[in-house]
């Protein structure tokens, strides 16, 4: 017997505004926190930063208790690519570290993500973050009615790999809602077979993860912090995205983080 895919949910109206607060929230809160990051601060720090913010806004940890995880936001340096726990690592001139940021509020999730440079970075750590974050908006860009699934994961390998760039295949983006992991699966690459026609009122968390060097990646004895194989650096940039019969709605909306006119796109 075939398997039966699970459904997609669609957002009522009443949905969308309560995921739009949510979204608003985690993007202030991611603000926030990569507006902190300094040579010298410690991840924990962070962590803590967010957690603060978190009750003083009404709201909770998406990510907090998950299947076990301990941190409030996910907190990776360097060649972790996502899932790092924040504790007293001190980020040093040079790093990268990536912030993810979920919130819970009013019984909806808002998910985001960014790489933040600590200080001055090499021209190869600036494309790397420059093209991931360009590759998500290639992405959001096909998000839209009427496209394939296929369609927005494709844009994202098919911009990063002529960059020089491997998209990580394990971890994947999703569907978001009341549950911080919905269907369906947003990978970074164009799934084989057929895949779901987007339609309005759908949620997706689109987030690529790319690497400097190979794709491969393994997980820490943590059982969580994931990291490259070859232990080069790795980028992730998320946005939560609404899909309309228009232009994708970003409920995580915030400015561009890294430099695009590296890129030649300015």
């Amino acid at each position: 017997m075939a398997k039966r895919r699970k459904r997609i949910r669609i957002k009522s109206a009443a949905d969308i505004e309560g995921m739009r607060v949510a979204g608003a929230l985690a993007s202030q809160i991611l603000c926030e926190m990569a507006a902190a990051v300094v040579p010298g601060v410690t991840t924990r720090e962070l962590d803590e930063l967010a957690a603060a913010r978190m009750k003083e806004s009404g709201s909770k940890s998406a990510f907090l208790g998950y299947r076990g995880f301990p941190g409030y936001t996910c907190l990776s340096v360097n060649e972790e690519v996502v899932h790092g726990i924040g504790g007293p690592r001190v980020l040093q001139m040079g790093d990268i570290i990536k912030i993810d940021v979920g919130v819970l509020k009013d019984g909806w999730i808002g998910d985001n993500a960014t790489t933040v440079p600590v200080g001055e970075v090499d021209l190869t750590t600036k494309r790397l973050l420059a093209v991931t974050e360009q590759s998500l908006f290639e992405a959001i860009a096909l998000a839209r009615a009427g496209n394939r699934l296929a369609d927005v994961c494709g844009a994202v390998e098919a911009y990063v790999k002529p960059q020089g760039f491997t998209v990580v295949r394990e971890f994947v983006g999703h569907g978001v809602g009341r549950e911080l992991h919905e269907e369906p699966q947003v990978p970074n690459y164009r799934p084989v077979g057929k895949t779901p026609i987007l339609e309005p009122g759908m949620v997706l968390a689109i987030e690529p993860m790319v690497n400097a060097g190979t794709a491969s990646v393994r997980i820490l004895d943590d059982g969580w912090t994931v990291i490259t194989a070859d232990r080069k650096m790795s980028a992730h940039f998320e946005h939560t995205v609404l899909i309309t019969e228009g232009e994708a709605e970003l409920l995580t909306a915030r400015p561009r983080e890294a430099t695009p006119e590296i890129l030649g796109i300015l």
